[in-house]
């Protein structure tokens, strides 16, 4: 049974934002009236970003969203937020504008006392002992669903999707999922998209309004689902130990709570998952010579097609490892991380105030020359450890960084291991000659086409 620390108050310096003129020292451009720059920032957020960094430097200012912000570029200003020493950017407030009507309280929406208790009672999830029973499960769930793609040409993405939501749903619920999985993936995928929707109103017939009805919907699913296990005494699952969590002075975490954390996690457990193990094929498919050194250390740790990756034998992957972090450098599955700064800080020479909206961009530092030679190539070698101890520590940021560095990104790194093993020992990965999808970049990245790929038995 977890343990939570009393609640803390947010830790709030400010009460709305800064007046219109502001931030007119910083460099920058607002865009269009209402608009702004809504609209090319979420057609090519990279290019985007490059075009404005380009000409006005590694500070700018952006309005978007409704909200005027200050985007800070290169390794050292992803160190200056996300590692945060001196507690002056709020993740609550950064992600608010975008995510409280669809995730309040999940753990993005938390910051400092508050967010260390939460994340600490969460952290029981990611324990050895329950990622050993994810392995199972995960080898279990994968093989099921692998074994029947032999011959098949399908557009991946939805297929995987559908998997990683069954996987959560085994790993973290301790069931899978009956008839309402259907809906549930529909109410995940309404409320991701309302993230990025342009009319930020939850009105009928918008993307926030969408948004908003999937998480009412959740709610009340999960709400029922967290009564029931509490009457039943709980369980070894996530949801059931965690629905049964009490605070040091023994008072239970209250069930909305409890609800609104189960939410954000298995959004978290499947829809990014799927976004990097998609990349990840694509990747493969586009670099058979890639495919085929995976291929071949996949089957000497398992010995043999289809079989089973053992949690002892998850570091032995090592080269499965580097070209899953090479498919996070260049299609990063958060491409940007929203911040609101508490204090008034200096950064490349300019003052910015405290209460601005301040951003970072792991798309942007990704491809960025200055980090990673030839940014575009597809070179999983990267990230040998002699390679990533010469680069700067925050130059590659797919998982944040920091007291917000994601939670899950070991349970990332091992679903994607298994996947890769099932898939890879099973069969070849094949696209049509000069294919390449085109990729909707936001809120979460996924190919527009679903990604045709066609898996032939070995």
């Amino acid at each position: 049974m977890a343990t939570l620390a009393p609640q803390a108050p947010q830790y709030t310096h400010w009460s709305q934002d800064q007046p219109k003129h502001a931030l007119d020292h910083i460099p920058g451009e607002d865009g269009w009236p209402i608009l702004g720059n809504t609209l090319p920032l979420l057609a090519d957020p990279v290019g985007f970003g490059s075009r404005m960094r380009e000409t006005y430097g590694d500070v700018f200012r952006n309005r978007a969203f409704g909200r005027t912000s200050v985007l800070l570029s290169g390794a050292d200003a992803n160190e200056l937020v996300l590692f945060d020493r001196d507690k002056n950017f709020s993740s609550a407030q950064g992600w608010g504008s975008v995510l409280d009507l669809l995730f309040p309280r999940g753990l993005m929406l938390l910051d400092f006392d508050h967010h260390r208790a939460d994340r600490r009672a969460l952290s029981i999830a990611f324990k050895p002992a329950p990622m050993r029973h994810y392995t199972d499960a995960l080898n279990r769930g994968i093989a099921a669903q692998v074994q029947g793609w032999a011959g098949r040409e399908m557009p991946f993405y939805p297929a995987i999707k559908q998997l990683t939501l069954d996987l959560a749903a085994d790993s973290f619920l301790g069931v899978p999922l009956g008839p309402e999985a259907t809906a549930i993936n529909k109410a995940f995928v309404d409320m991701v998209q309302a993230a990025v929707g342009v009319v930020r109103k939850p009105l009928p017939f918008t993307a926030m309004g969408r948004g908003v009805a999937g998480r009412n919907f959740l709610v009340g699913w999960f709400t029922a689902e967290a009564l029931k296990r509490r009457a039943e005494g709980g369980g070894q699952d996530m949801f059931s130990q965690f629905a049964t969590a009490t605070r040091e002075d023994g008072t239970l975490l209250p069930v909305d709570e409890v609800v609104d954390h189960m939410i954000f996690l298995m959004m978290a457990a499947h829809d990014t998952i799927t976004s990097s193990a998609t990349s990840l094929v694509w990747l493969l498919a586009k670099h058979p010579e890639w495919q085929d050194q995976l291929r071949d250390e996949a089957l000497a740790v398992t010995g043999g097609a289809g079989r089973p990756l053992m949690y002892d034998d998850m570091g032995k992957l090592e080269l499965t490892e580097m070209a899953f972090k090479e498919a996070l450098r260049l299609i990063p599955p958060v491409p940007s991380i929203p911040r609101r700064a508490l204090r008034e800080f200096e950064f490349g020479g300019y003052r910015i105030p405290a209460g601005t909206g301040v951003g970072i961009s792991p798309s942007g530092v990704h491809m960025d020359p200055a980090y990673w030679p030839d940014p575009e190539r597809f070179d999983p070698l990267r990230f040998t450890p002699e390679a990533a101890a010469k680069r700067h520590k925050y130059a590659w940021v797919p998982f944040g960084g920091g007291a917000h560095m994601c939670l899950g990104l070991h349970f990332a790194y091992m679903q994607v291991k298994i996947l890769m093993a099932q898939i890879l020992t099973r069969y070849r990965i094949e696209i049509e000659p000069g294919y390449a999808p085109k990729w909707q970049p936001w809120p979460i990245p996924k190919p527009k086409d679903g990604l045709k790929v066609r898996f032939v038995a070995l």
